[in-house]
């Protein structure tokens, strides 16, 4: 039975360690992709006796296509990776004819690098058809390719970028219902994680401080993993939901309209929970030791929530064990005489909350995922990500667009690459200029820059290691090489999204067996990788240091400006609709936009993040990250409502809430861009108060529940913004909310 529960526990925790699978889909189809277009190639090398150079090449043009190729809309992924083949075949046919010529060759490398970098401009098609450019004319240096093989190498650039146009595209391609259901499945092992971790502080011993520091620790870590795998489940939602706009049977289905809604509430539960059980434990003093008989009912009210969201837990014992969570706390909440101890009261409402909200999210998913089986389309509309192409490139103070600055530093960068990297090894000098291209491949500033560079260098480092032993271990087999070298990039994409180290240890394995099977390998030439990686990295920092150049805290702050300006459209076109007043935009689109610049900002505070020792007070910007975080999910619940109320009677006292709402966004905005004199931030709560008060009497009943909702996100929002300020100002009271580092709070 022992056994039994281990197994059940390590399953859970191993389904919320990639959310959806997302990453073992994209690393498992490419690395299959690669198989395919390298057993294609083979045959053909057998038959007209290539070299093996053509079957590595069909290998990586498959990898290439699989990585570049981020559009969310499977439409578009399938024009968009057809479409590389072009530039894969122009650079191609450079790249050969000009090898003879190193001069000529190296200019028009140069040229080829300035326009993939340049071309991004136009979104994630543009991002792809640039690594279309740049990879083949790289690799045909890299494999010192001869004009006599140029057909050959046409031929396996088709394989390669077929080969994942047929599976990716076609016979692998993503079900929307079963990643759904898989995020379902994660985001309840999230929950259940933090669950785990809320037993282990309520049963760490009293006296034992470390025990409960590092509890409380792991809780936090938790938090921010659910927050993380919340934010995917709800886009993934919306995204499904634009996908059914034209099923005439559930497009006006209000049960189909809950879920999102109800996965954050499930989410602020459990924060709620976290929160309330911090407290509790900090400080047991001030109420006294913690009565066993109150720890034993809260410990085994979160031990039934967890068993219900354990994963195997079948779908009909959820319900009763949520119904004995919400028994185990029931004397505990019932308790009025004023024996029971305040902070203990509070987690045991705290698990009777988030029972109560598993319990909806359990029905509204079951009515989700069944109407995705009844009418959902296999793919999402094309106008689902109409604008991917637009040129959405941010603009500096210069009036230069992103991806003008970047081409002109990558140009800089990459000039001098090829002349120190031919200073440091005349045969080997291409790797010091692939190190300062893809420093600059989704940065914005130099701090991006630099974060990046370090971490390719030290995991170049590791790589270099676990190359060698490698090749040593397999050198001269063929076929256990081929499948080492498929394993190695199968990690490597694995672990892309994760870490750019881990990504650069992968490939530099790679290439330690790819030089096995061409008959280069030597310890001369992988200690000549990490120096030209070494040299092209150094490059690319300096070109982000002295050209053009942005500071990170720039550019996180005009990002943070962005996104808040984006917010406050959400919430103005949302109280518009609500009101049934006219719009300038769907509050559902800008919701998406708001979306989009919140991603940026996520981007432009990572390296502002590092943990490099000369990186101060790093946690403040990831504290306004985290509450813009929170912010979002709000604004997108209230978007979604207006979408589906019209009461224009609330307007005499949704307005001012929300007016106060937003001015309070704004004046946070002014205290974070350290204006001299800020606006006051002062809670709404009274005029949030009073919109509650006329929605909870309208006459209407069937608006009713939609109308609190949207009151229980302005309030939120309110609660979470005045929380920082009052934070940041250093005006901290007992009474006030607490701002989960995963983005919910939690009202006393």
């Amino acid at each position: 039975m022992r056994v039994r529960a281990w197994a059940e526990e390590l399953r859970t925790r191993v389904t919320g360690v990639d959310p959806g699978l997302t990453r073992l889909e994209l690393a498992g189809v490419a690395t299959a992709s690669m198989v395919l277009a390298a057993g294609v190639m083979s045959v053909v090398r057998l038959l007209t006796g290539q070299a093996v150079t053509v079957v590595l090449f069909a290998a990586v043009l498959a990898m290439i296509s699989n990585l570049a190729v981020n559009e969310p809309d499977l439409g578009r992924r399938r024009v968009t990776t057809a479409l590389m083949l072009l530039p894969a075949a122009g650079s191609i046919a450079l790249g050969t004819l000009l090898a003879s010529n190193r001069i000529v060759g190296d200019v028009v490398f140069v040229a080829v690098m300035i326009l993939a970098v340049w071309i991004r401009r136009y979104g994630p098609r543009g991002f792809a058809l640039g690594m279309a450019m740049f990879m083949p004319y790289f690799f045909t240096q890299f494999l010192q390719a001869k004009v006599a093989q140029l057909p050959w190498l046409m031929l396996a650039a088709a394989v390669g970028i077929g080969s994942t146009l047929l599976l990716r595209c076609w016979l692998l391609a993503e079900d929307p219902d079963k990643v759904l259901q898989r995020l379902l499945r994660a985001f309840r092992a999230h929950v259940h994680a933090v669950t785990t971790e809320v037993i282990d502080v309520l049963e760490a011993p009293a006296d034992d401080r470390k025990a409960i520091d590092d509890a409380l620790r792991d809780l936090h870590d938790r938090r921010v993993r659910l927050n993380d795998t919340a934010l995917l489940l709800v886009d993934r939602l919306e995204r499904r939901r634009d996908a059914r706009d034209g099923d005439e049977d559930t497009r006006d289905d209000p049960e189909t309209e809950r879920l999102d809604v109800d996965v954050l509430d499930v989410e602020l539960a459990a924060e709620r929970l976290a929160v309330s059980t911090r407290r509790l434990a900090d400080d047991p003093e001030r109420e006294g030791p913690l009565d066993p008989e109150v720890r034993r009912r809260l410990v085994a009210g979160v031990r039934a929530i967890g068993a219900a969201t354990a994963t195997g837990t079948p779908p009909a014992l959820r319900e009763s064990l949520l119904a004995g969570a919400r028994r185990s706390v029931a004397p505990l909440t019932a308790e009025s005489s004023g024996e029971q101890r305040d902070r203990a009261q509070r987690v045991a409402f705290a698990v009777a909350r988030l029972a109560d909200a598993l319990d909806a999210a359990r029905v509204a998913a079951d009515v989700e995922v069944q109407a995705g089986h009844r009418g959902a389309p296999a793919e999402e509309p094309e106008e689902a990500t109409k604008d991917q192409d637009d040129d959405t490139d941010d603009t500096d103070d210069r009036g230069l667009a992103l991806s003008t600055r970047q081409a002109i530093q990558v140009g800089v960068a990459t000039s001098l690459a090829i002349v120190f990297g031919e200073l440091v090894s005349p045969a080997r000098w291409y790797w010091a200029v692939v190190a300062a291209f893809v420093m600059f491949a989704g940065t914005a500033s130099r701090g991006d820059v630099l974060t990046r560079g370090w971490q390719r260098l030290v995991g170049t480092v590791g790589g270099v290691v676990a190359g060698m032993l490698l090749a040593f271990l397999v050198g001269g087999h063929f076929v256990v090489t081929l499948v080492l070298l498929f394993v190695c990039v199968f990690l490597a994409l694995y672990l892309l999204r994760i870490s750019q180290g881990l990504m650069a240890f992968w490939i530099t394995a790679v290439l330690a067996l790819l030089y096995g099977l061409i008959g280069q390998f030597s310890v001369e030439t992988l200690v000549l990788r990490v120096e030209e990686t070494a040299v092209g990295g150094a490059l690319g920092a300096l070109a982000g240091f002295l050209v053009l150049p942005k500071k990170t805290r720039t550019a996180f702050v005009e990002a943070f400006d962005d996104t808040v300006d984006a917010i406050d459209d959400v919430l103005c076109a949302a109280a518009d609709a609500i009101t049934g007043r006219p719009t300038a935009a769907p509050p559902v689109e800008l919701a998406r936009e708001m979306d989009d610049r919140l991603g940026t900002l996520r981007q432009r505070a990572k390296p502002l993040d590092s943990p490099l020792p000369w990186r101060r007070g790093r946690g403040g910007y990831q504290r306004a990250v985290r509450v813009l975080t929170a912010v979002d999910h709000y604004a997108r619940a209230l978007a979604r409502l207006s979408d589906r109320i019209v009461a224009p009677g609330w307007a005499v006292t949704l307005d001012p809430a929300m007016d106060r709402v937003r001015a309070n966004i704004d004046g946070l905005r002014e205290l974070l861009d350290g204006a001299e004199d800020p606006a006051e931030v002062r809670s709404a709560e009274q005029l949030v108060d009073a919109a509650e008060a006329w929605a909870a009497r309208t006459d209407d009943p069937s608006l009713r529940p939609a109308l609190l909702a949207a009151v229980r996100a302005l309030r939120r929002i309110d609660q979470i913004v005045v929380r920082l300020d009052r934070d940041l100002r250093g005006t901290r009271g007992e009474d006030e909310l607490a701002v989960s580092p995963g983005g919910g709070s939690e009202a006393r």
